[in-house]
């Protein structure tokens, strides 16, 4: 069955992987990027060379109109809304608190968790069948940092991933009856980009293989997860937090 997915954050990483894998099932696939137009056009590229279709756009998930401007840019080339990855996020050089100042903080907040909030906002509002939507899947992507917390790096980063947790369990409460399942992956120690960005390229691999399954994990073992509970098969899921983290 052919389904129409938007993912925020699309053009890299797990974002990525995710749209290819989407691509692959046939569906059609709205790609979020903020700044990089050429890392989204590759995204593309590679959903329709595996059987999918796929439109990038460009929006700030930390702005309401911008938001909503991309949901309705994914519908009016594709039609009403089957599914929603909310997994734009960014992080910030390894800190500890004490010596973070307030403009990070808000940036990592106003994009990590009220960007969130509110594509999780406008999800619920275009796919809940009293509202003239057909249902579908909200999947968000947070962090084993929520579990975990991030010392002496990124604390605030755990803590907006932990919004996204508690996004999850409320969200799920109110959508089911609308038919909208919501749930979450947690992704542990993945090799994407999102180290380096952080300062820390080689992360994933030096702390991957302190993991219980003794390495770190690939973007498309996270993209197979969200795909699945985007689809059918995982019909019966609704609230959970799936951790995917090599047992980390």
């Amino acid at each position: 069955m052919s389904r129409v997915i938007l993912i925020t954050g699309a053009s890299r990483g797990i974002g990525r992987s995710a749209a290819v894998l989407a691509g692959k099932r046939g569906w059609s696939v709205g790609v979020n990027y903020a700044s990089n137009a050429r890392a989204a056009d590759e995204t593309v590229a590679a959903v329709r060379a595996a059987g999918g279709k796929a439109i990038a756009i460009e929006s700030d998930v930390s702005d309401e109109a911008a938001i909503i401007a991309m949901f309705d840019a994914t519908e009016q080339a594709f039609g009403k809304l089957d599914g929603v990855v909310n997994n734009a996020g960014i992080v910030a050089p390894g800190s500890a608190l004490a010596d973070m100042d307030t403009a990070r903080m808000k940036r990592i907040f106003d994009i990590n968790v009220l960007g969130a909030y509110l594509c999780a906002r406008e999800a619920a509002r275009r796919m809940s069948v009293s509202r003239g939507g057909r249902g579908g899947s909200l999947v968000n992507v947070s962090a084993a940092a929520a579990r975990l917390g991030g010392p002496n790096e990124y604390v605030d980063y755990a803590g907006s991933k932990g919004a996204i947790d508690t996004l999850t369990l409320g969200l799920s409460k109110e959508l089911g009856r609308e038919g909208v399942r919501v749930n979450a992956v947690r992704p542990g120690l993945i090799e994407t980009d999102i180290h380096a960005s952080g300062g820390k390229p080689d992360r994933a691999q030096v702390l991957g293989a302190q993991t219980p399954i003794g390495r770190p994990g690939t973007a498309d073992e996270v993209g197979e997860s969200i795909v699945w509970l985007l689809s059918d098969e995982s019909s019966y899921v609704m609230g959970a937090i799936l951790d995917v983290a090599g047992g980390g």
